[in-house]
């Protein structure tokens, strides 16, 4: 059985989309409104990936997208007709993990899904052999409530709560953690973090690190995990 897409909104060429990407073995649900993507959401839980067009009608789509978000850590892909930089920062704000304008290269598409799909240093598919047992990342070294991230698991943990992070926070994370005391440019993580890269504006990789401070940090406004190097990029600084 494919992997299952849903692509919200009317704007969206569905038709030709969809065909599209049940060649490439999707299953594909269309939903032509945000509030009855969120419906099916609520009764037969996420797909595999979403697709969201900026304009689904109904509902504001960045309002739609941290519905999603409130309750699912599915990967969101935004299609939009604009290239203004404030509606691609906006949605990924709301939660978004990628943005694509129009017209739509489906080659492009099916690539960037592909890619959603992936978090880095994963072990074995689910037919695959068993991996061996994931190795355990200290972020800090809190004793009441650790902060650890295991890679191959693809698992972040504070104490014993998971934290849930998109996969793009999660691959920003794994690549900070894989080269702690090192300072990591926004074009290096951009390329790492997004595959191909994603627009070349280095912005992005800024609106999604403060994403990520907000759900790893005690207090994001002063981040002790990750640190901002002005003029260069990121670094990890692991625990003392």
């Amino acid at each position: 059985m494919g992997a299952s897409l849903m692509i919200v909104g009317n704007d969206l060429d569905q038709g030709a989309l969809r065909n599209a990407m049940e060649e490439e073995g999707y299953e594909v649900t269309g939903a032509g409104q945000a509030e009855t993507a969120l419906d099916r959401l609520r009764h037969y839980g996420a797909p595999d990936v979403m697709i969201v067009d900026l304009l689904v009608g109904d509902m504001d789509a960045f309002t739609c997208i941290r519905e999603v978000r409130r309750a699912h850590e599915v990967p969101i892909m935004v299609v939009s007709s604009s290239e203004d930089t404030h509606d691609v920062v906006a949605a990924l704000e709301a939660g978004a993990d990628d943005f694509v304008t129009k017209p739509l290269a489906f080659k492009e598409i099916s690539a960037r899904v592909r890619a959603l799909r992936r978090r880095p240093h994963l072990g074995a598919l689910p037919d695959d052999p068993a991996p061996e047992p994931p190795a355990e990342l200290v972020l800090d070294a809190d004793p009441q409530a650790p902060l650890v991230l295991s890679p191959d698991g693809g698992v972040v943990r504070r104490g014993d709560e998971p934290v849930h992070l998109t996969i793009t926070e999660f691959r920003l994370l794994c690549e900070l953690a894989a080269n702690p005391g090192r300072v990591l440019s926004r074009t290096f993580l951009l390329e790492r973090a997004w595959d191909e890269g994603f627009f070349g504006d280095e912005r992005l990789v800024d609106v999604h690190v403060r994403r990520l401070r907000t759900k790893i940090e005690a207090d994001p406004s002063e981040p002790h995990i990750v640190v901002t190097v002005r003029g260069l990029g990121y670094r990890f600084d692991p625990p003392k």
